[in-house]
C-alpha cells in the first residue's frame, strides 16, 4: 500500500493554511472585542510611535553611516587635554598648519580631509538687493573625490581648487539649497553671489562663482545640519591664523591599511610638533614630557556617522529618551498581557474543546500568537503614522527657530526593518505568556471549572507589579529632568531681558563713529527707549578669553581665563546691570593708546579672582598675547556672559572705539546694537529697525534680529525638550499603569466574587472587605515601588551630566514619584472597592 506524501512540500501548503484561519479567527475575536481591541491598540501604538520616532533620531544622527564610500573607513581626530579643573576634555578643532603638517606625516598610509565647523553667513546675488543666510561649510579640495562623490551637475571641487589661500573663489551647492534657491535650475551654475562678514571667516568683497551642485544624499559632514554651500578651505581667511582652531580633521584609511598603524604615525607626528612648538616657546626640559603627553594626547576614533557638536550635546539626553520610551513601552505590553491573560481565562473551556477534538499545544500557542501579531502590526501601523509626525517635531524644538536643527528623516528599510523587529518583539513580550498558558488547558481540569483562579491572579499581580517598576522609573527619571530644566532656566542672568532686541548688523568696514551715528539714529525711532552698541549680545554664543591675567602687577593667572568684550557708553543702563562702583565709560574713552592705557570696567568674579573681592577701581591690569595694559573705571555686578550652567566667570568689558590703527570693526565688520523698546512686544518694531538701520547709512545692513530671551531660552533649549518629554512619557505611563491596575483589581474581584459573597454572608463587614483589597494594592505598590526606586537610583548616576542642582537622594525627586503611583492606585481601585463591598451574598451563593 503507497505510503502517503508528507514532505516539506505538503506540510507547507498546510502551515500557511493553518495561519490563514487562524488570522481570520483572530480578527473575528478582535473585531467581537471592540472596545478592549482598540484600547489595546492605542496604547501600544503610542509607546511603538513613541520608540520609533526615538529610533529615527537616533539613526539620523548618531548610527546612520554617511552616504559615502566604504564609511567604514572614516575617522576623525581629536586631542584630548586636562581642563583647569583637573578633567579630561576632548577637542576635536584643528588649525591648518597642523593638519597639513599631520596630512603631511602619513601620506600613502591614509588621507586627511579638513571640513571646517558648519556656519551661517550672510550672501547676495549679484541680481538680488536682499542678504540672506545660508550654511557654509570649508572643505579640503580633494574631500568630494575621496568620498566618492559624483556631481548632480557641473563639477565638484578638485585639488587644484584648494592650494593656495585665497586663489579660488569657487563654490558647490548642496541638492537640498539647490531645489530650494533655484528650483533645481541648471542655469544656477555659473552664477556668482557675495559672501557677506562671516564673523572674520572670508573678506565681504570676495565674489564666489557657483561650479557644480553635490549629489543628492550628501548634506555635509555634520548630521544635524545641512550644509547649503561649500567653499575651498584655503578661502577661509583663518587658514593664515597659526592659532585659528576652525577645523575638524577626518582620516580616510588607504584600501588594506589598518586604524594602529595610522593612529601611531599620527600621535608620533603630533608629538613631534608639540615637542617643536615648546621648544620655540622656550619651555624648559622637565615640563616639556607632561606637557606633550598629559596635556594633549590625539585620539583617532571611528566617524562613519560624520561628527557634529550636536552628536556630543544630544547623545545622551537621546540615550535617556530611548530609556522613557522602552519604558513605557514595556509598560503597555505588561496592560495588554494582562489583558490576554484575562481572555485566555475566559476561553479556557474553548482551548480544551480544541484539546479534546485533536489540536496540539503548537497549534494553541500559533493561534494566540497570531491574535496578539494582528493586535501588534495594527499599533505598529498607527504607531509610525504617529513617528511621522513627532520625530520632526522633537527635531524642531531642538535648536532655536532661527537656527533649528536640520535631519534627514527617510521612511527607508531601516526604519521599516526597526518597525518590524519592534512589532514581533512586542508580539512575544505581552502575548506569548497568555498563549504558553492557554495552550496548557485541559479538557478535565476545564469541565470542573478551569485553572486555579489564585494562579492567574498572581500572575497578573507580578505583571502590575512589573508596571509600578517601569512607571516608577519613568516619574524618577522625568522628575530630574523636570526639575534640571526648573531650577536652570530660573538661575539669575544679572541684567533684564525685559523688552530687549539684539540686533546684528553688518557694515563694509565702517569706523566705530559710523557705528555710533546709526545707534544715535535708532535712539530717534518711536518704540525705542535705549540703544547701545557691543562686539555681541550676551549669551548669543560667541565670545572670547584670555588666559594669564595680570592684576596690579602681579603674576599672571596662567590657569584661569576672563572673558571680555567691548561695549559702548550706556551699555550698562540699557541692559540693567548694576554700577557698583566707580563710573560708566564716556564718549572721549579709548580702549588704549601706544602712549596710555585703555579703560576698562569689570565684574565682580573679576574682582574676586584677581582683587579678593575688593574694590578695583583704579587699579590696573594686563592682557593679551602683546600685554594691553588697562585701568578700571568700574564695578559692575555679574551678568551671565556664556551660558546658564557654570558660575559667573570673570570679565572685563572695554571701550567699543579703537583708536590709533587699533580699530578692529575694519576687519571684523559685524556688531550688535543693543535696543531695549518702551512697547511690550518688542519684534513688533523688527521691521522697522531693518528699515532704520539701513536708512541711516546705506551701507549697513541687518543680518539678524533677536529677543535678548531668546538668547536666554537658547542655553536651556536641550533642558526644555527633554522637560516636556518627560512630563509626555510620566503622564503616559501613570495613565497606562493606572488603567492596567484598574483591569486587575476589578478583574480579581470578579474572580473572587464567590469568597467575598461566603465573608459578608459571615459577618465580614463592608471595610474589612475594602482592607484586604487595599491591602493587595499596596503590597503590589510597595513591591513595585521599592525595586523602581532601587534601579532609579542604579540609573541616575548615568544622567549626571545633563542634571543641575538635582540629586537622586533629593525629598522631591523621590516623593513625586511616590505620591503619583499612590494617587493613580486610589483612583484605580476606588470601583473596585465599589463593586467589591455592593456584593450581594445572597444573589452570589444562589447563582453558585
Amino acid at each position: 500500500m503507497p505510503q502517503a506524501e508528507s514532505g516539506p512540500d505538503i506540510r507547507l501548503p498546510a502551515r500557511l493554511g493553518w495561519l490563514r484561519a487562524d488570522a481570520i479567527f483572530g480578527w473575528r475575536q478582535l473585531s467581537k472585542r471592540k472596545v478592549t481591541s482598540a484600547a489595546a491598540i492605542l496604547s501600544l501604538a503610542l509607546a511603538i510611535g513613541a520608540c520609533t520616532s526615538a529610533f529615527r533620531i537616533i539613526d539620523a544622527l548618531l548610527l546612520r553611516p554617511l552616504p559615502v564610500s566604504q564609511p567604514e573607513r572614516l575617522y576623525a581626530l581629536s586631542r584630548q587635554s586636562f581642563a583647569v579643573r583637573g578633567t579630561l576634555t576632548a577637542y576635536d578643532g584643528w588649525e591648518y598648519r597642523l593638519y597639513r603638517e599631520l596630512r603631511a606625516a602619513v601620506q600613502g598610509q591614509a588621507e586627511l580631509i579638513a571640513a571646517s565647523f558648519g556656519s551661517r553667513a550672510n550672501l547676495t546675488y549679484r541680481s538680488d538687493r536682499e542678504m540672506e543666510k545660508a550654511h557654509l561649510q570649508y572643505v579640503s579640495g580633494w574631500m568630494f573625490q575621496s568620498f566618492g562623490l559624483a556631481p548632480a551637475a557641473g563639477r565638484l571641487f578638485s585639488e587644484r581648487d584648494d592650494r593656495e589661500p585665497g586663489a579660488h573663489p569657487v563654490a558647490v551647492l548642496s541638492y537640498d539649497y539647490w531645489s530650494r534657491r533655484f528650483g533645481r535650475d541648471p542655469k544656477a551654475i555659473g552664477r556668482t553671489f557675495r559672501l557677506g562678514d562671516n564673523q572674520g571667516t572670508a573678506s565681504p568683497n570676495d565674489v564666489y562663482q557657483i561650479i557644480g551642485v553635490a549629489p543628492p544624499n550628501f548634506t555635509g559632514t555634520e548630521p544635524g545640519t545641512i550644509t547649503d554651500i561649500f567653499l575651498p578651505v584655503t578661502m577661509n581667511g583663518y587658514v593664515n591664523l597659526p592659532v585659528a582652531a576652525f577645523l575638524r580633521t577626518f582620516v580616510r584609511l588607504a584600501p588594506g591599511v589598518g586604524p594602529e598603524p595610522v593612529r601611531a604615525h599620527l600621535r608620533a607626528a603630533y608629538r613631534h610638533i608639540q615637542e617643536e612648538d615648546a621648544s620655540s616657546a622656550g619651555r624648559n626640559s622637565s615640563g616639556l614630557n607632561r606637557w606633550t603627553t598629559s596635556y594633549h594626547t590625539l585620539l583617532m576614533e571611528p566617524a562613519a556617522a560624520g561628527i557634529s557638536g550636536m552628536q556630543k550635546d544630544y547623545r545622551l539626553p537621546l540615550w535617556a529618551l530611548v530609556a522613557l520610551v522602552g519604558l513605557v513601552l514595556l509598560i503597555a505590553c505588561a496592560n495588554v498581557a494582562n489583558l490576554l491573560s484575562a481572555q485566555a481565562a475566559a476561553r479556557a473551556r474553548e482551548m480544551a474543546v480544541r484539546v479534546a477534538i485533536g489540536a496540539s499545544r503548537g497549534r494553541l500557542v500559533q493561534l494566540v500568537l497570531v491574535e496578539s501579531a494582528m493586535l501588534a502590526f495594527c499599533a505598529t501601523a498607527i504607531g509610525a503614522l504617529f513617528a511621522s509626525w513627532s520625530a520632526p517635531l522633537v527635531v524642531g524644538r531642538i535648536n532655536p527657530p532661527d537656527n533649528p536643527a536640520r535631519l534627514l528623516l527617510p521612511a527607508d528599510w531601516r526604519v521599516l526593518a526597526f518597525g518590524l523587529a519592534l512589532a514581533l518583539g512586542v508580539t512575544l513580550l505581552f502575548g506569548l505568556a497568555p498563549a504558553l498558558r492557554a495552550s496548557a488547558a485541559k479538557p478535565a481540569g476545564a469541565l470542573r471549572g478551569g485553572e486555579d483562579p489564585h494562579a492567574r491572579r498572581r500572575l497578573m499581580r507580578v505583571l502590575i507589579t512589573a508596571q509600578v517598576v517601569f512607571c516608577f522609573l519613568v516619574l524618577f527619571i522625568g522628575g530630574l529632568l523636570v526639575t534640571t530644566f526648573d531650577r536652570l532656566s530660573n538661575q539669575p542672568t544679572g541684567f533684564s531681558a525685559e523688552r530687549l532686541l539684539v540686533v546684528d548688523a553688518v557694515s563694509q568696514g565702517a569706523p566705530a563713529a559710523a557705528w555710533e551715528e546709526v545707534a544715535a539714529h535708532l535712539r530717534t525711532v518711536a518704540g525705542v527707549e535705549k540703544v547701545a552698541l557691543a562686539e555681541w549680545g550676551l549669551m548669543d554664543g560667541w565670545g572670547y578669553r584670555y588666559m594669564g591675567v595680570s592684576a596690579d602687577g602681579a603674576p599672571a593667572a596662567r590657569d584661569v581665563s576672563t572673558a571680555f568684550l567691548s561695549v559702548s557708553p550706556g551699555w550698562l543702563d540699557t541692559m540693567r546691570i548694576p554700577l557698583l562702583a566707580g563710573r560708566d565709560f564716556r564718549a572721549g574713552d579709548l580702549y588704549m593708546t601706544p602712549s596710555r592705557a585703555g579703560v576698562a570696567m569689570v565684574n565682580q568674579a573679576f574682582a574676586r579672582q584677581y582683587f579678593d573681592g575688593r574694590n578695583p577701581v583704579g587699579k590696573t591690569f594686563e592682557a593679551g598675547a602683546q600685554g594691553a595694559r588697562f585701568e578700571i573705571v568700574g564695578l559692575v555686578g555679574d551678568a551671565r556672559y556664556f551660558d546658564m550652567r557654570q558660575p559667573f566667570v570673570p570679565v572685563a568689558y572695554n571701550v567699543f572705539r579703537w583708536a590709533d590703527g587699533a580699530d578692529w570693526y575694519r576687519v571684523l565688520r559685524m556688531n550688535t546694537f543693543i535696543v531695549r523698546t518702551s512697547a511690550p512686544n518688542p519684534l513688533a518694531l523688527t521691521s522697522i529697525l531693518r528699515r532704520e538701520v539701513s536708512r541711516a547709512r546705506p551701507d549697513f545692513y541687518v543680518s539678524n534680529i533677536r529677543t535678548q530671551k531668546e538668547l536666554i531660552r537658547m542655553h536651556t533649549l536641550r533642558e526644555r525638550l527633554l522637560a516636556m518629554l518627560a512630563l509626555f512619557f510620566a503622564a503616559v505611563a501613570l495613565l497606562l499603569a493606572g488603567l492596567g491596575m484598574y483591569g486587575v483589581l476589578d478583574y480579581s474581584v470578579f474572580l473572587r466574587r464567590r469568597e467575598i459573597g461566603i465573608r459578608m454572608a459571615l459577618g465580614a463587614q463592608a471595610g474589612d472587605i475594602a482592607r484586604r483589597i487595599a491591602l493587595e494594592v499596596l503590597a503590589m505598590l510597595t513591591a513595585g515601588a521599592a525595586a523602581g526606586l532601587a534601579l532609579g537610583m542604579a540609573s541616575a548616576r548615568y544622567l549626571e551630566s545633563i542634571l543641575f542642582q538635582v540629586k537622586a537622594t533629593d525629598v522631591e525627586a523621590l516623593a513625586v514619584p511616590a505620591l503619583a503611583l499612590l494617587a493613580a492606585a486610589l483612583l484605580a481601585a476606588l470601583p473596585a472597592l465599589l463593586h467589591a463591598v455592593r456584593i450581594d451574598p445572597g444573589k452570589v451563593l444562589r447563582a453558585e
